[in-house]
């Protein structure tokens, strides 16, 4: 285990999970992931070096094991040799660089790698930024904000809630930060 600071922290660190307990006698660690291993929860499995943060206090360790058990994945971390240094390590949140996130195959994307982007119909309207991505159950759904105004009169921010699925979502080109969709701005 090894003490980090906020210089010594990689750019690209993307929070994967949060550690809930410890697992076993042997210092092993169980963690909530943000998703399932096969759905961006296998980057926690991926990574060889995890970066925990609780408040301000910033380690970082290597992953000498780790897999899916149930609904969580347990890992062994380099540093943890019992149970009750597993424990201290509850409500720290993981983190991995993004480097490590394995790759994918064509017309898949991780839900980081769409924040940001902006969003246009086929017709060229510029309709807003992914701020975030949904999981309904049924499919993920792109959350657009666009500046809008408030029944005020004031500036204020609008949202529109898109399906990320092939009928809407018709280009993602991460190159050029745009997704393109088979949708109107008064949807």
């Amino acid at each position: 285990m090894q003490a980090e600071s906020a210089e010594s922290w990689p750019d690209d660190a993307i929070e994967v999970g949060a550690i809930v307990d410890a697992y076993g006698l042997k210092g092993w660690v169980k963690v909530a992931a943000h998703a399932n291993a096969g759905q961006g929860g296998d980057a926690l499995l991926n990574a060889k070096r995890w970066w925990l943060l609780k408040g301000h206090e910033r380690k970082s360790a290597p992953v000498e094991q780790s897999k899916v058990h149930s609904d969580s994945i347990v890992a062994q971390l380099g540093g943890l040799s019992d149970r009750d240094a597993a424990l201290l390590l509850r409500g720290y949140s993981v983190h991995v660089r993004r480097g490590d996130f394995p790759s994918l195959g064509a017309d898949e994307y991780y839900w980081v790698d769409l924040l940001g982007l902006d969003v246009v119909n086929e017709a060229g309207v510029e309709l807003g930024k992914v701020a975030d991505m949904i999981d309904n159950g049924a499919q993920s759904v792109l959350r657009i904000e666009y500046p809008a105004t408030g029944k005020d009169g004031k500036p204020a921010t609008g949202e529109r809630l898109i399906p990320f699925v092939g009928v809407y979502v018709k280009t993602v080109d991460q190159t050029a930060k745009r997704i393109i969709v088979d949708w109107e701005a008064d949807y």
